[in-house]
């Protein structure tokens, strides 16, 4: 699943959006171009729209996240080669937890 589909799921207690299959002229959207922002419809009962915005903000919170996870196991690994103490984040990076 790609960012932006875990994020939008996020949002709205999970399953309340799909992906429409024609644009606003009737023409038909590619299944290949489908998947983005612009393109989502609610499917859900009292489901609200997240801005632009919001749901971009989610995705660099995501990416972040993974990235200090990423830098975490780097460094964890170094510290155990070495004999230096673990910071609870590497220990969780490492080891899940």
């Amino acid at each position: 699943m790609d960012y932006l589909q875990r994020v939008l799921h996020t949002f709205n207690g999970g399953n309340w959006y799909g992906w429409k299959k024609e644009d606003d002229n009737g023409n038909k959207i590619p299944n290949s171009e489908r998947m983005q922002y612009q393109h989502i419809k609610i499917i859900k009962d009292g489901a609200t729209m997240p801005s632009e915005a919001e749901v971009n903000a989610k995705i660099q919170e995501l990416k972040d996240a993974e990235t200090a996870n990423t830098n975490a196991r780097i460094t964890g690994k170094a510290k155990l080669k070495s004999g230096d103490a673990l910071t609870d984040a590497e220990i969780k990076a490492l080891f899940g937890e």
